[in-house]
């Protein structure tokens, strides 16, 4: 039984995303699977169950601030009713209910997606408690997971208990050959970049709309891919500066497809953030052989791209110099491409779940 994140399927995020891969491979390995979903973010018409994996949506507030808490107590009080044989608890978050499990005698598997107290939009209690997740999760569960071995390796050091490192994986993907959603929003193939994120600060849409400008590739636009809380101050200014660039197109949340379909024929793919874990955007668009620049915090970094494709975090001056580089000397692309085939080979999803059923079989 699984609890810690929105839901699935179809539900923006990268846990979201985690779990929609790996818990339908759970199931084919012969495991029941039972994910705990947030009532708000279930979908039109949402299936009882999905590729074998049972869905149950519970009540939560719709709000940054309680809403993963909220939910994730009901969900271990739901889950000391059904007695699985574990419960899988994602991000730290959530895990401030790990002691309550433990209680309740439930085996526990946390799986650490990232240091979600380094992100901007947290305020000093916010990130207290976050902290205290992260040391409950760590000190109460019987087994515990990260999802890149510099976050396993910290957490190690920090915490002095045994960590396994688990990787975000990537699904088989092809490209698309569909261009109708380019025509849609004005756009030629080869010739926009691509972020697809949240509009949370941590995802520092300012920066590459800054960065585009500055640039100002000739003929090319700017995708920003992705839904923002509602009435959030940042995904304001984000829309706003989104607007005074003519070149800049918002999309808002697009499913799976679409996604697929603007990442296919896209130019450059850019992920500027100040946090990440081990970021799955990224993985997609390398599996599809976008050419791509990300921010040289660790989680990006662990992905082991071209070192020329890495940039200083903020550093707009230094995005700017890399997508007028790419965009217009081949070369720079070429060079981009060269450790695709090396990282595609490293982060399989099945590899992924048989790792995983493994290590949860043995917390029993």
């Amino acid at each position: 039984m699984a609890v810690g994140l929105r839901g699935i399927p179809g539900v923006q995020g990268g846990i979201e995303t985690h779990v929609a891969e790996l818990y339908p491979r759970l199931a084919a390995l012969g495991a029941e699977v039972t994910v705990l979903g947030r009532r708000p973010f279930r979908p039109t018409a949402a299936p009882a169950s999905w590729r074998g994996v049972a869905l149950h949506w519970l009540w939560s507030p719709r709000g940054a601030g309680w809403e993963a808490a909220v939910h994730t107590l009901l969900g271990v009080c739901y889950a000391a009713v059904r007695r699985p044989d574990v419960l899988h608890v994602h991000a730290i978050g959530p895990a401030i209910a790990v002691p309550l499990a433990r209680l309740a005698g439930l085996r526990i598997v946390f799986t650490h997606h990232g240091q979600d107290y380094q992100r901007e939009k947290w305020g000093p209690g916010a990130r207290w408690i976050l902290k205290l997740g992260e040391r409950w999760g760590m000190e109460a569960s019987h087994a515990r997971i990260a999802i890149s071995s510099s976050l396993r390796d910290l957490l190690q050091a920090q915490f002095g208990r045994e960590v396994a490192f688990i990787p975000n994986g990537m699904a088989p993907m092809a490209r698309s050959s569909d261009a109708s959603l380019l025509r849609q929003y004005g756009l030629s193939p080869q010739r926009y970049i691509v972020q697809v994120s949240r509009i949370v600060p941590e995802k520092r849409q300012l920066d590459l709309i800054a960065a585009f400008a500055s640039a100002a590739p000739q003929g090319w636009h700017l995708v920003l891919i992705g839904g923002a809380q509602e009435g959030g101050a940042y995904a304001r200014r984000v829309q706003q500066a989104a607007a005074a660039q003519p070149a800049v197109v918002c999309t808002g949340v697009l499913a799976a497809a679409a996604v697929n379909q603007l990442l296919s024929h896209a130019g450059l793919f850019v992920l500027p953030s100040s946090h990440e874990g081990l970021p799955i955007a990224l993985l997609e668009a390398v599996r599809l052989g976008v050419p791509s620049l990300a921010s040289d915090i660790p989680g990006n970094r662990e992905i082991g791209l071209d070192p020329s494709a890495y940039f200083p975090v903020g550093d707009i001056a230094a995005l700017s110099a890399a997508i007028r580089m790419l965009s217009l000397s081949p070369a720079a692309r070429a060079q981009a491409l060269a450790p695709y085939a090396r990282i595609c080979a490293r982060y399989d999803w099945d590899q992924i779940a048989a790792a995983t059923l493994a290590l949860m079989r043995a917390a029993v």
